[in-house]
């Protein structure tokens, strides 16, 4: 058996790797929306892994075909009914200089291209707004940190029924066009401009992540690391936590909506004096009433998904807090709030007022009247 590596041969390996790297350029072009692609991309950084996919995958295919159907060719070409003889030879330089030559350079066609968009996905300096990004057991907290917007800071959370997570509304369900991909607050964000993320953990390890933005970066309690993205798109874009994190993984969703400047202009305008007029006056004495008023927001937002509107949660998972020995014991539900237990995660990111008001209303909602919980009370339990 005898093998020849000719010139020809090697120009023309030469050729369909230039040819592959093409190919790989115009990737995005291939870019289209569909289940069986990758999101379509709206940043260049996007783009550039649209291209790389395309790229790697076709080099990977074409090489799948060519040794397998070298393989099987010489299985069938030389088997032993046609009086086929097997080769008596013990070595060839040519081969030897082949099988490492050509993968050496399929692999600096890969490795350039793909060290080339590492580099620039690291590249967070520059930025026109940074906002960190910290992961809870089972939401995201946001905080504008420079920038147009400073200040700003809210929890995002998945708003969608638990009625239908439970499947006892299918119909509904099957309608809702982004089940299990909204939340009650989205990431705001203006087009055209370098947008920093700080990620962190308050608890286990998270990971923020958009595919039609190209980032993703782990959240790491103690940790903290950064991406960046710019989009040149006007929409919605949506992810979720790519790091296994417990029980509600599935329940943390991330939504980035992209606005005009003028549009974000507004909205952080709008946003800053939402907060101005809820910030809690640190010296304010809270009555029963203003807690139990303040309580039931706080309670929707963060609580109701899983204990349900009516307190009676959800069986074998969150336990009722109608006549709940728990919601009664002051110390004990303030323990659990700081602490969290089981599937309940610890609320600590919530300020000492929000804890007493969703403590208070808890305990005189649904037939409930254990008294109230004073901000005081959280603030010496944190110490």
């Amino acid at each position: 058996m005898k093998l020849l590596i000719t010139k020809g041969a090697a120009g023309l390996a030469a050729r369909v790797l230039a040819a592959l790297a093409l190919l790989g350029a115009a990737g995005t072009a291939l870019a289209v929306q569909s289940r069986y692609n990758l999101a379509p991309p709206v940043t260049q950084i996007a783009r550039e892994i649209h291209a790389l996919h395309w790229m790697m995958l076709i080099i990977c295919t074409l090489i799948f075909v060519a040794v397998f159907g070298v393989m099987f060719y010489s299985i069938w070409k030389h088997r032993k009914s046609t009086g086929a003889k097997p080769a008596d030879f013990h070595e060839s330089t040519k081969v030897e200089i082949a099988w490492t030559v050509v993968p050496f350079i399929i692999v600096i066609v890969m490795a350039l291209p793909a060290t080339k968009t590492l580099v620039a996905q690291k590249d967070t300096t520059n930025a026109d707004i940074t906002i960190k990004a910290t992961g809870y057991q089972w939401k995201w907290g946001y905080d504008y940190l420079k920038g147009e917007g400073e200040g700003i800071s809210f929890l995002s959370a998945l708003s969608t029924p638990r009625d239908q997570i439970d499947g006892s509304n299918d119909a509904a369900r099957t309608a809702n066009m982004t089940y299990l991909m909204e939340v009650d607050n989205e990431l705001v964000v203006p087009v055209d401009k370098k947008i920093r993320i700080i990620t962190t953990a308050n608890d286990v390890i998270h990971a923020w992540g958009v595919p039609a933005l190209g980032v993703k970066q782990d959240a790491i309690p103690g940790f903290v690391r950064d991406t960046w993205f710019r989009a040149d798109k006007v929409g919605v874009y949506r992810g979720h936590c790519y790091e296994l994190c417990g029980r509600d993984h599935a329940f943390m969703p991330i939504v980035v909506r992209v606005l005009s400047q003028a549009d974000y202009s507004k909205w952080a305008a709008a946003k800053q004096k939402e907060m101005v007029a809820l910030k809690d006056d640190p010296n304010k004495v809270w009555s029963e009433a203003e807690l139990l008023a303040r309580g039931g927001p706080v309670y929707a937002a963060n609580c109701q998904a899983c204990h349900q509107a009516n307190g009676q949660g959800v069986k074998g998972a969150f336990p009722g807090l109608d006549g709940s020995k728990v919601v009664a014991s002051k110390a004990d539900q303030i323990a659990i709030l700081l602490n969290g237990k089981n599937a309940m995660p610890a609320w600590r990111q919530l300020s000492d007022v929000e804890l007493a008001a969703v403590a208070t209303y808890t305990k005189n909602s649904w037939g409930n009247k254990f008294g109230a919980v004073l901000p005081a009370d959280i603030a010496a339990a944190r110490r």
